[in-house]
């Protein structure tokens, strides 16, 4: 039996681009050593008070205005309550739809194998984040460093179809925030979390009538993405086997967490009674309006984004869509991109290089483009090297790599290893003489058309250690033939 997918996300990410954090004046940085980043608010010491981050709200109202949600005319925040092991406070500072949130009822447009995809928002919420935990054999620990970070929770409407569909997006989100300066956006460092929501159906039936889907199971607090298409996939062969051995009816709604050793989704808690959250706006912070003006200015301030960027690559830069898709990915190599072209560098160049060789180490090395020394001076200076003919395109890549490697200058690097072409036509021309007066057989071969020559420019290449400028050997090659 065929069998129709419905998915829905709940993608949490941390504001990083903020100098404190959402309530108190803690620094909001990442920190590999534990409880670093606290204060008094962020432990619940008696008497301490909440204080808005401006900033932290400004760009979740940015982050609202991307994604085409609309504005609430004034902010309020609320407490949720429940036991919170990693809250001292044992409340949540956060936001639910009545009063709404910082943004409600929009949508996105984003590409999935090709095809373009629209995915309806519900609400996007500004809130504080726990501390983290860690479980041991014996004993558990928690950090401080990451409560009260200020954390965005965007909630789509199950409009997914598939894995493809749900990761599609989610890589669209991390743009987006990585693009506007809201966020890095960093699963590594904890920043992204996900909550996924799959149920499936009969193909059969209609699945615009919500009664013919399945009973919904949430899968908690996935922190990759590959984690969430590993996830969504092996929860919809799971609830298909249970269609098909007939007990699908009998599950539950249900909550169940990734196991990334066991490649599996495993039961937490059972759902079928609402959790009463309790939610009252929060006291200590008063109500306040969002004007015009401000959130005009914040507008305004959206700066240019993967697609613009893309297009711009594209209608004026004259360089592949393919090769533009995979330099606006990440913000990072597209910044580094611009940065190259900023050098003197042709836009077409700098793309053939950053696209091929340069993601390539970089992807066979598992390192980010800010790991390694390899400026967008530099790169440049490398790629004019070639242009001009002082190396050839194969002793650029070699270049390259030992500018990375060695922290050197391009220059210095060719100069060291004697690579600099030879350029003298008299130099090359007695050398290309001296090959073809060794191999008079092969010149007959090459006039009958044997695919010879690149042998003549081999050997020339070998007399000058690779030196000599290949299409200036290859045209001398050809007029000493011709004269013979």
């Amino acid at each position: 039996m065929e069998y129709k997918v419905m998915v829905g996300l709940e993608m949490h990410c941390e504001i990083s681009e903020t100098k404190s954090k959402v309530f108190s004046s803690a620094a909001n940085c990442y920190s590999e050593i534990p409880n670093t980043n606290v204060r008094p608010y962020d432990m619940a010491f008696p008497g301490v008070l909440p204080v808005v981050n401006k900033e932290a709200v400004k760009m979740a109202l940015m982050a609202s205005m991307i994604l085409g949600c609309k504005q609430p005319e004034y902010m309020y925040f609320e407490r949720k309550n429940y036991y919170y092991p990693d809250m001292p406070k044992n409340f949540q500072i956060t936001q639910e739809t009545k009063p709404a949130p910082v943004g409600i009822y929009g949508k996105l447009d984003y590409e999935c194998n090709g095809e373009v995809k629209t995915v309806r928002i519900n609400n996007i919420h500004l809130e504080e984040d726990a501390a983290s935990s860690d479980h041991y054999a014996t004993t558990s620990t928690i950090d401080y460093n990451r409560a009260g970070v200020p954390l965005l929770e965007l909630v789509t409407e199950p409009d997914f179809r598939s894995a493809d569909e749900a990761v599609a997006f989610l890589e669209t989100m991390r743009s987006i925030y990585q693009y506007a300066g809201i966020s890095e956006a960093d699963s590594k460092k904890g920043q992204i979390r996900c909550d996924v929501n799959v149920s499936i159906m009969d193909a059969s039936l209609d699945e615009s009538d919500m009664k013919n889907w399945g009973t919904k199971v949430e899968i908690k607090n996935v922190n990759s993405f590959g984690g969430v298409r590993d996830a969504i996939n092996y929860e919809i062969t799971r609830q298909m086997e249970l269609k098909e051995n007939g007990t699908y009816d009998e599950m539950e709604q249900q909550t169940r967490r990734w196991d990334e050793d066991s490649a599996s989704t495993i039961y937490m808690r059972s759902k079928v009674d609402a959790i009463d959250y309790k939610y009252f706006v929060e006291p200590n912070i008063p109500k306040f309006k969002l004007s015009k003006e401000w959130l005009e200015e914040i507008r305004k301030s959206i700066p240019e984004l993967a697609p613009q960027r893309k297009a711009k690559y594209i209608n004026e830069y004259g360089i592949t869509e393919y090769d533009a898709t995979i330099i606006v990915k990440e913000k990072a190599v597209s910044d580094y991109y611009e940065e190259t072209i900023k050098c003197g560098v042709s836009p077409k160049s700098a793309s053939n290089w950053i696209t091929t060789t340069v993601l390539g180490y970089l992807n066979k090395h598992e390192l980010e483009i800010s790991d390694v020394c390899l400026t967008p001076e530099r790169l440049s200076k490398l790629i004019k090297l070639v242009e001009d003919g002082k190396i050839s395109s194969k002793q650029g890549k070699e270049v390259l790599y030992k500018v990375i490697e060695d922290d050197k200058e391009p220059e210095k690097i060719v100069d060291e290893l004697g690579m600099k072409q030879i350029g003298d036509d008299n130099l090359i021309r007695d050398i290309v003489v001296k090959v073809l007066d060794e191999h008079p057989d092969l010149i007959e071969a090459h006039r009958k058309g044997k695919p010879v020559f690149d042998f003549f420019v081999g050997q020339v290449m070998k007399a000058t250690r690779g030196q000599a400028n290949p299409s200036l050997t290859a045209n001398i090659i050809r007029e000493e033939i011709e004269k013979r």
